[in-house]
């Protein structure tokens, strides 16, 4: 039945994650411990990093302003999944789906660049060592952390206008656990195409242009370090590169997966665990990959440990 024909609808409602009514006590124990170890986590790099001084370079520069994006981007859709696993009658307002969305592109799009940053300052220090200092200033630090905000929120702008132009006759049901893109565009009673291009051509831009970006980066840092004959040297430079290497696999694998498939192979069940993945689990896991093998966190970690333990024997 379709409902409010050719309407703004004043209200959506959420299928969730899941409609099974034994599995939603197990699903909010699993989110909401998801989301407390993604702000533990985050918080915690955001604080060692501003802390200790030996981690003000700018590539923790970078790193604190990804576990901010982390940060927000599970703020933005799991406090709202969780309330929805324990009311019957799981609403949100076209306001606030709207928001929803702009803050879920503007962090994911700022991701992007903020990941293609990363790859600069990584190529910079192990292709052009003796440059490393005066490239890579504050200043210019500052502004690229500039442009990756803006980029995020142009183009969430663009994709949110895109998206909610439309007047949605077909129902307010939207078939997710947050306010995507594609499930919102399944309710338009217009042709969507020209718009589901915009959106493409716009998600395909950001994700494409700072993947070839990233590529070139490291394809560069591989082939010097390749040409390094210094074990050490060669250890050193892996080890610095490797946890971001794996975040970009993540990140990009699930993304590019999600967006920038043909439309007639979408499944929005399928849709939703992979939406799981690069929106939930991911920020979760970035601090573990981050910090694992990372020796300056290491310390950091037990310089920290060090004076909360000597601020209490006080």
């Amino acid at each position: 039945m379709v409902e409010d024909n050719y309407t703004f609808p004043s209200e959506f409602i959420l299928l969730g994650f899941t409609n099974r009514e034994d599995l939603q006590v197990t699903c909010f124990v699993l989110f909401l411990a998801i989301y407390v170890v993604t702000l533990i986590g985050n918080l915690g790099v955001i604080i060692l990093i501003r802390i200790d001084s030996c981690l003000h370079t700018p590539m923790y520069f970078f790193l604190s302003h990804l576990s901010l994006l982390d940060v927000c981007y599970s703020s933005t859709i799991i406090p709202q999944t969780l309330l929805n696993f324990l009311v019957e009658k799981k609403v949100i307002s076209f306001v606030r789906c709207a928001t929803q969305l702009f803050s879920f592109a503007t962090c994911a799009t700022t991701e992007c660049y903020m990941l293609a940053a990363m790859a600069y300052d990584r190529y910079m220090a192990i292709c052009n060592p003796l440059l490393y200092s005066v490239v890579m200033s504050q200043r210019f630090c500052v502004g690229m952390l500039a442009g990756a905000y803006l980029a995020g929120v142009i183009s969430s702008i663009i994709h949110t206008v895109s998206i909610f132009h439309f007047p949605f006759c077909r129902s307010k049901r939207i078939n997710h656990f947050f306010c995507d893109g594609l499930p919102l565009l399944a309710l338009s009673c217009s042709d969507t195409h020209v718009n589901e291009a915009i959106v493409s051509a716009v998600v395909g831009f950001n994700m494409l242009s700072t993947m070839v970006f990233i590529l070139v980066s490291y394809s560069s840092v591989l082939s010097t370090v390749l040409r390094m004959r210094s074990v050490a040297g060669c250890h050193k430079a892996f080890s610095t590169c490797a946890p971001h290497l794996v975040s970009i696999a993540l990140y990009y694998g699930s993304s590019l997966f999600m967006y920038l498939r043909p439309g007639s192979r979408h499944s929005l069940e399928r849709d939703k665990v992979v939406s799981v993945l690069y929106s939930i689990a991911l920020p979760m896991l970035n601090p573990l990959i981050y910090s694992l093998r990372n020796t300056d966190m290491k310390n950091a970690m037990r310089k920290a440990k060090g004076r909360v333990l000597s601020s209490l024997s006080i």
